[in-house]
């Protein structure tokens, strides 16, 4: 079914439509009642812009009986066009990009169920060390994984990629920790996926993606994706980020040359780039654009395939802007948008989950998982982390050598006589539990607190009785 992108319903949730155009509209159209038209454009208002809220809050705050609530959301999945504007709304993109793809596996089911299942998602942090030493990154100073753990370490990866499913050729990434790039076998690891059907995408800061590594390591031209994370658009902003004197200068030589060989070559690695707006720097986005163009001029029959945008709210506690500051990023990311469109036409950009709600015109609100919200259990079924010391980590942000307290959230190892399947087992069926600390919720990234918001919202769903009907939409 085609849904119109204007039809009053589809877009009662953002905040600039009339929500009685909707009401009017659904009154319209069989098999709506009269009575429900109003509480079905609330639901979708109210999961379009919070969408964790357990049904029973959002039951009371309409007001309904149980029978009655429970008539309105049985009635809200007949109408297609409610289903979209929730999809649509403010905070969308936490239900197509993370929640819906997760249901629709049965991932998230499967971690409430304590069933055993290969994770949904593996990142391999084959990184032995890392040169820059960035001031937001929590990893310890000088910490580092020894050479000699190099052979066996990569040994461990190349068994995990080989145990992989291929149902999702997407299902695996490199990333750290550490920069993957640090890795001399790191190409061998990649070619092994490839061989497998399996497209990795490499997360970078491209510093050593050199002429010289990309000779001595051909087999990273078989990754799917290059993703790179910048730190600045100058060599100044580099420096202050990243300690590292001239990065600025080395990283765009080498992307540029990156995409002139992709070019001759005829690949099909994708490359992206990530870019934090840390606080005041949002007046920064026009010279990204400058940036991406830049890169475009050195292969235009290759221009850069996506940008991913993200705001940095490291040290606000409410995960919120202050006015001022809201007001210029918002006025900021719309004048970009009109800029990458004309310069860069072919760039997908993807604002994230409080990026998009702020285009929107709301509150850039991310969900704030404290140790007291984070689960015990964690979410193996769901992403799973290995280091080269065949370490497995719960969570994405804990997989840093010598990180205090990050050994606790260790799930357990790979080896010669354990899979990554054999670790998420022994976790999973032992019912271990890691009881949180103060300062625990920094182990966790973005995907992680989405994913725990989801399964707190379930596990609330459950225990009030909404079996049939939990987490809204599936």
């Amino acid at each position: 079914m085609t849904i119109s992108s204007t039809d009053p319903v589809a877009i009662c949730s953002l905040p600039d439509s009339d929500p009685r155009s909707a009401v009017e509209a659904l009154r319209h159209r069989a098999p709506v009642m009269d009575a429900d038209a109003a509480h079905l454009v609330e639901l979708a208002r109210v999961f379009g812009n919070a969408p964790f809220t357990p049904l029973e809050e959002a039951r009371r705050g309409m007001g309904a009986d149980r029978a009655g609530f429970a008539r309105l959301i049985a009635r809200f999945r007949e109408v297609p066009e409610l289903r979209a504007a929730v999809e649509a709304g403010p905070s969308g993109q936490y239900w197509t990009k993370t929640i819906l793809p997760l249901e629709r596996r049965g991932v998230l089911d499967s971690v409430v169920e304590n069933r055993v299942v290969p994770p949904a998602s593996v990142g391999l942090y084959p990184g032995p060390t890392c040169m820059f030493r960035c001031h937001f990154c929590v990893r310890v100073t000088g910490a580092r994984y020894e050479a000699s753990e190099l052979t066996p370490g990569n040994e461990r990866l190349a068994a995990v990629i080989d145990g992989m499913p291929t149902d999702d050729p997407d299902a695996l990434y490199v990333s750290g920790g550490l920069e993957p790039l640090t890795n001399p076998g790191l190409g061998e690891l990649v070619s092994r996926a490839s061989d497998r059907g399996l497209r990795i995408t490499m997360y970078s800061n491209a510093f050593a993606l050199t002429g010289t590594t990309l000779n001595r390591q051909p087999g990273l031209w078989d990754l799917g994706a290059v993703r790179v994370s910048l730190y600045g658009l100058d060599d100044q902003e580099y420096e202050d980020t990243t300690g590292k004197a001239k990065a600025f200068t080395r990283v765009r030589d080498n992307l540029r040359r990156f995409q002139a060989l992709r070019s001759e070559r005829d690949s099909t690695v994708r490359l992206g780039l990530n870019y934090l707006i840390l606080p005041g720097r949002a007046d920064r986005l026009p010279a990204l654009v400058d940036y991406i163009a830049d890169l475009d001029s050195a292969a235009p029959d290759r221009p850069v395939d996506f940008l991913t945008l993200r705001q940095d709210y490291s040290g606000r506690d409410d995960g919120m802007l202050p006015e001022d500051e809201r007001s210029r990023l918002q006025e900021e990311l719309h004048r970009f948008a009109a800029l990458a469109a004309e310069r860069t036409p072919h760039l997908n950009i993807d604002y994230g989950y409080a990026l998009h709600g702020l285009m929107s015109g709301v509150d850039a609100v991310l969900p704030r998982i404290t140790p007291e919200t984070m689960r015990p259990t964690a979410h193996l079924q769901a992403a799973a982390q290995v280091d080269i010391r065949g370490d497995v980590y719960l969570y994405r942000e804990a997989g840093f050598p010598d990180l205090a307290g990050a050994d606790r959230y260790i799930a357990g190892r790979v080896g010669p006589d354990a899979g990554l399947v054999d670790v998420v087992s022994d976790f999973v069926t032992s019912e271990r539990r890691v009881v949180p600390r103060p300062g625990d919720e920094y182990f966790m990234d973005g995907y992680d607190q989405v994913v725990t918001a989801r399964l707190n919202q379930i596990e609330s769903d459950l225990a009030a009785g909404w079996g049939a009907d939990r987490g809204f939409l599936r």
